[in-house]
């Protein structure tokens, strides 16, 4: 393995997140580190500002309910076809969590900014919504490029302290390929640094690989990687398995009350083994 890129147990992966981390993390079908996000509750993590890529599900419900959320950033946390997040919801009307409300396009444009290092980045489409309302850090003024009055809005880049993500394939130095989940890349270039946990392990390195360079993300955005087969389940893992629809829905029914809740817990994050 990689020196520079240490394999390490999801347990492990998982407490080089410190409390009041400002985690990035992507969609349900983006590649979503489930089984880290259950290491992370287990060890009881606290204060995350939680940044979505762009919206979240079951992952930043589990969070959330577990106590681990602070603040939200996302444009919108649901559990799709099995209905609203429960935890999520609870939390919102209990003032439990501060939700900073964005839009899709805002949070892919401000990640591009912070992939680029800029400081800000301009864009349409903002200008009337009541979005704006409730976002004080995101600016409007003056194009300085028009002959007239041409109002845009500018916001701040997004740089989390640090990305979690699921991939299909890891090889031994330090490379992850996220096929055409862009969601891992844009984060993995935004942030100060990357964690990951992958399905397979590639024999060779990936870099090389003509057919799957282009998908890959370089070792160098890489603090730590590990081996979680199945570690985007109940979530999907495109090419390798879909999501576990019966589960997703016993989840939604659960987490429903308090009670519920702690019983999933007890009985899918904190068993000896919370797996598929």
């Amino acid at each position: 393995m990689s020196a520079s890129v240490p394999y390490v147990s999801v347990d492990d992966l998982a407490a080089q997140i410190p409390d009041g981390t400002v985690l990035g993390v992507t969609k349900d079908d983006g590649g979503v580190a489930m089984a880290a996000t259950r290491a992370l509750i287990r060890r009881g993590v606290r204060n995350l500002h939680l940044v979505c890529v762009p919206v979240s599900g079951m992952q930043a419900d589990l969070l959330i309910g577990a106590g681990c959320v602070a603040t939200l950033e996302a444009s919108g946390v649901s559990l799709g076809e099995a209905g609203p997040a429960p935890r999520f919801v609870d939390a919102i009307r209990k003032g439990r969590i501060t939700m900073r409300d964005a839009t899709c396009q805002a949070i892919y444009s401000a990640l591009q900014a912070g992939e680029k290092g800029t400081p800000f980045i301009p864009i349409r489409g903002l200008i009337g919504s009541d979005v704006l309302k409730h976002r004080p850090d995101w600016k409007i003024v003056q194009n300085p490029f028009a002959d007239g009055d041409d109002p845009i809005v500018v916001l701040p880049a997004i740089r989390p302290d640090i990305a979690l993500v699921h991939a299909r394939l890891g090889d031994r130095h330090g490379n992850v390929w996220a096929g055409q989940r862009r969601e891992i890349a844009i984060l993995a270039h935004a942030a100060k640094k990357t964690l990951a946990t992958v399905e397979e392990i590639y024999d060779g390195n990936l870099i090389e690989d003509d057919k799957l360079v282009g998908g890959t993300v370089s070792g160098l955005y890489l603090a730590a990687i590990a081996h979680a087969p199945r570690g985007a389940w109940p979530l999907e893992l495109t090419g390798c398995y879909g999501r576990d629809d019966a589960h997703i829905r016993a989840y939604a029914e659960a987490a429903r009350t308090e009670e519920g809740f702690a019983a999933y817990l007890d009985q899918h994050v904190f068993a000896a083994r919370a797996a598929a």
